[in-house]
């Protein structure tokens, strides 16, 4: 058997074996990014968030509290690194790691998925589905 037939081959059976009934690997990253607001936050810092304000700005309805909490998981598994800046006054600043910037094309996939798939109610002409969260006379 040639190199390349066998490296297709191997390709294959990886992808058969990623597609089974249960995978382990598969099972805790969904569980990483599938708890409450993990998602909108990685969305917003693969846009470019980096502060916690900007993050926090970015996704509405997102409390100081939570977004804290999945930030120290993001950390503890390697997606994001805390970033302390010594100006003055002190910054600091949340940057994903390669392993989280590789997400990317999977949160791609999905936005693609949604926009295909994921109907919302008609919103109010001028507001943004950003907005569309917001209750009336809130903002941020």
């Amino acid at each position: 058997m040639s190199m390349a037939a066998h490296a297709s081959e191997h390709t294959t059976a990886g992808t058969e074996d990623c597609l089974s009934s249960f995978c382990p690997r598969f099972h805790t990253a969904v569980e990483i990014i599938g708890r409450r607001w993990s998602g909108a936050i990685l969305r917003a810092m693969l846009a470019g968030a980096t502060r916690y304000t900007d993050i926090v700005a970015a996704v509405p309805k997102l409390s100081d509290r939570l977004l804290s909490e999945r930030l120290k998981e993001f950390e503890a598994v390697g997606i994001v690194d805390r970033v302390v800046i010594p100006d003055t006054p002190v910054r600091v600043e949340y940057r994903l790691t390669q392993k989280g910037a590789e997400l990317e094309p999977a949160f791609r996939e999905l936005a693609d998925w949604a926009e295909k798939w994921i109907e919302l109610p008609p919103l109010p002409e001028g507001v943004g589905c950003q907005e569309s969260f917001l209750e009336p006379g809130e903002g941020r």
